[in-house]
């Protein structure tokens, strides 16, 4: 059996620096403390911090008086920054700055008095901080939608959701700008959703499979997993080495892995060890350097 590694893979800057902030807000205030929201959408990640400490909870009202909380990287509402506040919460903001750009233009853009269209899954964690920052019309591309019924000339910016794919993302714009004539696009997909989308339609190239690592909860790893479908090559999604065992009777030729932006890399190399493989090769379509810095937490 060949693999063919796609690179870049795994963690991107705003999983590094999200978990950075809950590392360092265990040791500075102690256990327990509190994450709104799973940290990132991975549950080797969380449960890695609920080991040292932490404890991750969907109500902030749930949290009690005087903790700590920290905002997960997908962003959350005000809504849930004043719950904090009147329960006199310590807030530590752990948001990918990326989302928060896009709260920003929510925000700027509804100033300058232009309709939002947002393009992004309903229900999800990062869509649902979002929409509470600034009235938007939705636009999910899973399902059957339409436009907005609003005149042509309506002075309109699209945003979307950071971690949806590339193709099918384009498709919606198109269709947004064929009809309205003045549309202002904000290209908010995230570098490591982008180039991870690019990694798998290489990797389709020379794979007979993708294995898509990561969980299934994960935006960003289900589209990788629709990316590899769309261009021809079966796929399937995994999150360790115990869920491939349910599918390596159907594993054969060559193949190519991927792992999605909140996957640890010692999972991707426990997968590859159990595979057993004749010869590995790395499929590299971009380097990636970016990092963020820490906000202060004291």
């Amino acid at each position: 059996m060949d693999i063919y590694l796609g690179k870049p893979r795994g963690f991107c800057a705003g999983v590094v620096r999200a978990i950075e902030i809950a590392e360092h807000s265990i040791k500075k205030f102690g256990s327990p403390v509190y994450i709104k929201h799973q940290i990132v959408h991975n549950p080797h990640v969380v449960t890695a911090l609920e080991k040292k400490g932490a404890i991750t909870i969907e109500n902030v009202e749930k949290i009690p008086k005087g903790s700590t909380v920290i905002f997960s990287a997908h962003g959350s509402p005000p809504s849930d920054y004043d719950k904090a506040k009147k329960r006199q919460l310590k807030i530590i903001d752990a948001t990918c700055p990326l989302v928060t750009k896009v709260h920003n233009e929510a925000k700027k853009y509804t100033k300058d008095k232009r309709k939002l269209i947002l393009i992004g899954h309903e229900g999800h964690q990062e869509v649902i901080g979002t929409m509470g920052h600034a009235e938007v019309y939705l636009i999910d591309d899973r399902i059957k939608w339409t436009l907005p019924k609003w005149p042509k000339n309506q002075p309109i910016t699209i945003i979307t959701q950071t971690t949806l794919s590339i193709d099918d993302t384009m498709k919606v714009v198109r269709k947004i700008t064929d009809y309205f004539s003045n549309v202002i696009v904000r290209n908010d997909l995230c570098y490591a959703t982008t180039n991870r989308q690019l990694a798998v339609k290489k990797l389709c190239e020379k794979s007979d499979m993708i294995l898509v690592i990561g969980s299934p909860e994960s935006s960003n790893c289900n589209r990788l997993r629709e990316v590899s479908e769309s261009h021809g090559t079966p796929s399937y999604l995994i999150s360790d080495a115990d869920s491939l065992q349910k599918i390596k009777s159907k594993i054969s030729g060559k193949i190519g892995i991927i792992s999605g932006a909140s996957t640890p890399e010692l999972i991707v190399q426990q997968i590859i060890t159990s595979l057993n493989a004749d010869e590995i090769t790395e499929i590299q379509v971009q380097e990636e350097n970016i990092n963020f810095t820490l906000p202060k937490i004291k």
